[in-house]
């Protein structure tokens, strides 16, 4: 591209229930490695990036999140990526319209294209070849999505119904219909008529082309999205959209907001190999199978077992005996088994999770934060252990607890530790303490990781305990 700036947007919002107990609402599928060696993120900013003259990515993420979005894009070494945060979701449409206003105050009308975070594609030049013709289409005007050739009659997708193919465009035809998720013999009906494609969620566009059908059809979008940016807050190189201007904005996605609506509408119907890997089933696919139709994914041994996904997390060994079509999921804290015909129920599960107030629900035993991760090992009624390890140069808030007392033991690597005025440096077999009320700090300013025993002895060893009284990640 010579003439038209092409900027990708990532939309890395979602929280992947449906993947639970992998995905988890405080670190989603987006972030995971479940296909590859990269998480779903990193992989679709790679693919992103290989379209020649594409600028620098915006991602539209979630604040709690922020760090390790980050920390995904730099080693990837992709650090020139704009990151911003919502405070809280508000579907598609008001995100498009932030970045279509980011966009804008970047360079002259330029082309985006908007592309969800957790997604499979196996041919990168297919891809590319197709997202060209959609820049293509998108510089005359049109709003182009990618219409995917169904392999089946899936019920899990909505399907988007081609009209009449848009003469000079190479291949895009007109947008007859958006067609929500149909029942199985609408979806064959479908099938067999051959006028239809799964709708991926995935748009082309010049920025002043949707921001002007957004004001035509959802303008309190605009409006709102323009508010939040006009009061957002530059944070430690991040983007934060205002929250009381964003908290207004309507809960809709654009597919309601404009592509239903809009007579610029056009689709490209395409055959890269996608999945949006929403389900259990999916993710089966997406693995490399035995003869037996088994995906299996760390130390799985079987039995008379066929056509399942098996996955073992964090080393712990799974067995499984005279299966046929199961997803069996194996984490430190959780395993869910479920027939594979019934795996899109998980996201109903969580909900019944989170209703009881089980904390497994949202969060897995291995926490991240920004300095590095901590694990609860141990947990009683007046105490609680934990693994803690901290990236180098990580550092803890300068903090104090009301409740509890802290014993520190080095098990690997040195930490530089700050109690009240004292600072003293520990390495591995050594220990201190830190009484109740006392102000203290921890830090990594090795090269290697730091490992720590913690346990906490004290009436009360939850983490809304802490007093952060400074903070280099601006979180006091």
């Amino acid at each position: 591209m010579t003439d038209t700036t092409f900027i990708p947007v990532i939309l890395s919002g979602g929280s992947g229930t449906r993947l639970w107990p992998l995905s988890r609402k405080a670190y989603p599928k987006q972030l995971l490695p479940l296909i590859g060696p990269e998480s779903l993120l990193q992989a679709t900013a790679r693919r992103l990036a290989g379209f020649g003259g594409a600028a620098a990515p915006i991602v539209i993420a979630n604040d709690d999140h922020r760090f390790l979005v980050r920390e995904q894009f730099e080693q990837i070494g992709m650090d020139a990526a704009q990151i911003v945060l919502e405070p809280m979701g508000r579907n598609t449409a008001p995100a498009v319209a932030v970045a279509c206003l980011i966009a804008l105050s970047r360079t002259p009308d330029p082309v985006l294209g908007i592309f969800a975070s957790d997604h499979k594609i196996d041919d990168q030049a297919g891809f590319l070849t197709c997202l060209a013709k959609a820049v293509d289409g998108a510089k005359a005007g049109h709003i182009v999505t990618f219409s995917i050739r169904p392999t089946r009659p899936d019920t899990g997708y909505g399907y988007i119904r081609h009209g009449d193919p848009i003469p000079g465009t190479g291949g895009l035809d007109k947008v007859d219909a958006f067609v929500e998720k149909p029942d199985a013999a609408t979806a064959s009906n479908y099938i067999l008529s051959g006028d239809y494609g799964w709708n991926s969620g995935m748009f082309v566009f010049r920025a002043s082309v949707m921001l002007g059908e957004l004001e035509r059809f959802c303008p309190e979008a605009v409006t709102t999205a323009r508010a939040a940016l006009d009061k957002a807050e530059e944070d430690l190189g991040f983007t934060r959209l205002a929250a009381d201007a964003f908290g207004t904005a309507p809960n809709i996605a654009i597919d309601v907001a404009v592509m239903e609506r809009t007579d610029k509408a056009a689709t490209l119907l395409t055959d890269f190999g996608w999945s949006d890997l929403g389900a259990w089933g999916a993710i089966h696919e997406a693995t490399e199978t035995n003869g037996d139709g088994n995906g299996m994914v760390g130390p799985v041994v079987q039995r008379g077992t066929t056509n399942s996904y098996l996955h073992a997390e964090d080393g712990r060994l799974l067995a499984v005996i005279g299966l046929d079509n199961m997803v069996v999921v194996s984490t430190a804290d959780a395993v869910l088994v479920a027939p594979m015909d019934r795996a899109g129920d998980v996201k109903d599960l969580v909900a019944d999770l989170s209703k009881s107030g089980r904390s497994e629900a949202d969060t897995h035993r291995r926490v991240a934060r920004p300095w590095g991760t901590y694990e609860d090992i141990d947990r009683e009624d007046g105490f609680r252990v934990k693994r803690i390890v901290v990236k180098p140069g990580g550092r803890l808030s300068m903090q104090r607890h009301r409740q509890r007392s802290e014993h520190w033991v080095v098990v690997r690597g040195e930490a530089h530790i700050t109690i009240d005025d004292s600072l003293q440096v520990l390495t591995r077999n050594q220990s201190t303490y830190v009484p109740i009320g006392s102000t203290h700090r921890l830090e990594n300013r090795g090269d290697e990781p730091l490992h720590l025993i913690e346990v906490q002895v004290g009436d009360y060893v939850e983490e809304d305990d802490i007093e952060r009284l400074d903070d280099v990640y601006g979180r006091n």
